[in-house]
């Protein structure tokens, strides 16, 4: 035989062995707890509360995009809300996104009164006459002209 066989030598366990093992484990932990797990069960209890404390009246925003208004509260998990003028779902409530204060108008004018809040020369408005009440029209990243 021309290679001898090589045989794994018994070296000593250091103090802590297990503990030092562990350690990257522990800490990949306790970040994934601060960065991911802790804010995500927030975010959910938050949404809990929101969608408990709907009442009627309050203006929406559903998973789908739909603003409306809540015209009643059918049980814990339904209720229905007016999309138009006579025109009203039933909506499952976890699938609410948003729930505006009561009365406020939805960004646009929409929902009552008018917000004089933006009295800053803001043109968030697009001069559309026909946009009553929705909410408003996106405007275009795209610039196709410029204009000054």
């Amino acid at each position: 035989m021309l290679i001898s066989p090589a045989y794994a030598q018994a070296g000593g366990v250091a103090d802590g062995g297990m503990f030092v093992q562990l350690m990257p484990l522990l800490l990949i932990f306790v970040v994934f707890w601060f960065f991911l797990i802790r804010p995500q069960q927030k975010k959910a209890k938050e949404h809990r509360e929101m969608v408990s404390n709907v009442r009627r009246g309050d203006q929406v925003v559903t998973g789908g995009g739909l603003f409306g208004k809540v015209t009643k509260v059918i049980d814990d998990t339904t209720v229905q809300v007016e999309l138009a003028e006579n025109v009203r779902v039933k909506v499952i409530s976890s699938t609410l996104t948003d729930v505006l204060a009561k009365g406020a108008p939805v960004s646009g004018g929409g929902g009552g009164g008018k917000d004089d809040s933006k009295s800053d020369g803001d043109s968030g408005g697009n001069g559309d006459a026909a946009n009553d009440g929705g909410p408003p029209a996106k405007k275009s990243i795209f610039s196709f002209g410029s204009k000054k």
